[in-house]
């Protein structure tokens, strides 16, 4: 929430609930006085966060534009049109449903629309970097659907192209999905709708990471080659928490009814107005250079990592996501993430392709938001690397921290 936006919230709040304003107050010094490195973070532009607080939060539609269950929704709908046009025009997608709340029901929407429970799906691994939703047996996907994993290769780190045709092959499965959470690299969706074509599979790309990036133009797009292609709108896309599909007009009914009726109820209508403004400031010459700047961020933060003693995953990265290894600095990924969180570096864990165990997932996302470039990436690493290490006192680290982003405030002003 903006500095100018959250005390007049904070003062509604305060006079009919003076306790929750003090949490929202709190929520906005946590973030504004610690350094999020969370890959899946960002921070909402004061427009999207005018239209999450509008009163098209009070609107009840379920439906889609022209044919809603509900009377009244005469101007939501031209909301909705406004942000479906602007996904298509933005990603060049034929098709763009937005009513989805969230990643995850986007991916669930899309099994829907084209799996049958039992089928089988090649995903990348858990254990690669692979979303509960490829095949988590905790997951409605592990449990609904034949999940078989491919994987990396050991040396690289890569996705192993060899052994993904190879269980294509021998599997036949009648969806093949990439993408991933904690894998830095760009993915090859030419391969992967080649691979696809061969075997008679759908293609989907779960590109709620990179996604935002691919509306910069600082990410190849999948839209070209996946049959269905999920997302969400927050992270890089700078919009608010929520999902959305693209897909070719073959498939755009088979897609909007498996959103609505079948996985989801009324659509969120002020979720899907601050979605239409992301949409809208991701058209910007502005968000191309700030999409190029996150990846260039990445590269020096992964690169300063290294420096420092961490094992980078890949050797690098692509895009605005680092996967590091702090074993060489002394302690596992658990450990180094509460020393970190500790100091008010508030990043991730995650798995390590073959090792027993967790490292460290980073995003450059937030902090480029806030204004920092190359220089105050080096100096991040050097203070994560003391950190983990124990060299850094905890508490002298927490002032560094907050010296660095007094600097860059989220919400200038």
């Amino acid at each position: 929430m903006s500095v100018t936006h959250a005390p007049q919230t904070a003062d509604v709040l305060a006079r009919q609930d003076p306790e929750l304003a003090e949490i929202l107050l709190g929520e906005l010094d946590r973030q504004a006085s610690t350094l999020q490195l969370i890959a899946a973070e960002n921070f909402c532009s004061p427009a999207v966060l005018a239209a999450l607080g509008s009163p098209l939060a009070n609107k009840y539609a379920e439906g889609y534009p022209g044919a809603r269950h509900h009377g009244g929704c005469e101007i939501v709908d031209v909301a909705e049109r406004l942000a479906v046009e602007r996904a298509k025009s933005l990603f060049g997608a034929e098709h763009a449903n937005v009513q989805a709340h969230s990643g995850s029901s986007a991916v669930l929407a899309a099994y829907a629309a084209l799996l049958r429970p039992g089928d089988t799906v090649l995903a990348l691994g858990l254990p690669y970097g692979g979303h509960l939703t490829h095949g988590s047996p905790a997951n409605f996907s592990g449990r609904w659907f034949d999940f078989v994993p491919y994987g990396v290769d050991a040396e690289t780190g890569v996705i192993d192209h060899d052994q993904v045709r190879t269980l294509a092959r021998t599997h036949r499965p009648k969806a093949i999905v990439c993408g991933s959470i904690a894998y830095p690299r760009h993915i090859d969706y030419a391969f992967f709708r080649e691979v696809a074509d061969e075997v008679g599979a759908y293609l989907i790309a779960d590109a709620a990471h990179p996604i935002g990036l691919v509306a910069g133009g600082a990410a190849p797009s999948p839209v070209p080659y996946a049959d269905i292609v999920c997302a969400t709108t927050h992270k890089v896309l700078r919009g608010p928490r929520g999902g959305m599909i693209l897909c070719g007009s073959e498939l755009a009914e088979r897609v909007d009814r498996a959103v609505f009726p079948f996985t989801q109820g009324g659509a969120q209508m002020h979720t899907i107005a601050a979605k239409a403004v992301a949409f809208g400031e991701a058209a910007t010459p502005e968000f191309a250079a700030y999409t190029r700047q996150v990846v260039a961020n990445a590269r020096v933060l992964a690169a300063a990592l290294a420096e420092e003693g961490c094992v980078v995953t890949t050797g690098g990265t692509d895009t605005h996501l680092v996967t590091a290894d702090p074993a060489p600095l002394g302690v596992d990924g658990r450990t180094a993430r509460g020393r970190l969180a500790a100091a008010g570096l508030v990043l991730d864990c995650c798995a390590l392709p073959h090792a027993d165990s967790r490292g460290l997932r980073l995003g450059t996302a937030a902090v480029t938001t806030q204004g920092m470039a190359e220089k105050e990436m080096t100096r991040i690493a050097a203070l994560l690397a003391g950190v983990v290490r124990g060299t850094a006192e905890s508490a002298r680290a927490r002032e560094e921290v907050r010296d660095l982003v007094d600097g860059f405030p989220p919400y200038p002003g």
